[in-house]
């Protein structure tokens, strides 16, 4: 843990910390090529329209599989590092993928992912998420934009914004007016590690190039939730050392590969 004893201050700070090369150029480009060849994901993801009505397309996994997303989410340089930042051991929440396309995908609105997640029985908000980027993300293709240290604000009541759900107008303006926006421009494989409470959007996609990313959210073993939700309550995480991350990965590909051809 004392390794990441300079992040926790930035952490604690800022509710964000930026990693860069989380994911090796070999497990960053594998990553991609499954994400792009998974017929289920296609076939399971869904869309959800900002106050525009421009349409953001996500899948969702409450529960860990065999594959290879699963095994991000289980790799210890992630687990070891949101432990660390958290301040506790942490279990998998849920994990899901944003399939924000060129030209057509949506925004999202100012939200905290604890503005959902309280009403799924976490009593606090000792929760994190690592967004892990699969393309290029910028401020043209709609990179996650976030107030650095809105985190320390609290808890910001939540409603309807479209089909989303995002955090009270009135109070983001003056959040806005306050804290510092961060465009969080990441290059493939690297990663964003940040805080529940921290105020986050992103931009519709203008570009011409596609920001897909992955995003591991994890809640901590003290904060386990006092009542059933679609996520999970606590379970031990089994951690996957980081040395077999590649096979995971090359595993899952062969396997979607000979799905494709049979």
């Amino acid at each position: 843990m004392a390794a990441f004893e300079s992040e926790k201050a930035q952490f604690d700070r800022d509710g964000f910390v930026i990693v860069r090369n989380l994911l090796s150029s070999e497990e960053t480009e594998l990553l991609a090529k499954i994400s792009r060849a998974d017929v289920n994901l296609a076939e399971t993801a869904y869309g959800r329209e900002d106050g525009k009505g421009a349409v953001v397309t996500l899948a969702v996994r409450n529960e860990l599989q065999q594959d290879y997303y699963s095994s991000i989410v289980k790799s210890q340089r992630i687990v070891k590092r949101m432990s660390a930042l958290l301040g506790d051991e942490v279990y998998h929440y849920h994990h899901k993928l944003i399939l924000k396309e060129p030209r057509v995908g949506g925004a999202w609105e100012w939200h905290q992912d604890y503005g959902y997640w309280y009403n799924n029985g976490c009593l606090t908000p000792d929760m994190g998420s690592c967004l892990i980027a699969i393309d290029r993300a910028t401020e043209e293709n709609g990179c996650l934009q976030v107030l650095r240290g809105s985190h320390q604000i609290g808890r910001i009541n939540h409603g309807p914004i479209g089909d989303q759900t995002g955090a009270d107008l009135e109070r983001v303006a003056v959040a806005v007016e306050r804290y510092e926006t961060v465009h969080v421009e990441l290059e493939p494989g690297s990663a964003v590690f940040f805080h529940s409470n921290l105020l986050h959007r992103s931009d519709q996609n203008t570009s011409e190039n596609p920001r897909w990313a992955l995003i591991c959210c994890y809640n901590t073993k003290k904060n386990d939730p006092y009542k059933e939700s679609r996520h999970p309550g606590y379970s031990p995480l089994d951690t996957l050392p980081d040395d077999q991350l590649l096979n995971a990965g090359h595993h899952h590909l062969e396997q979607l590969t000979q799905q494709s051809s049979g």
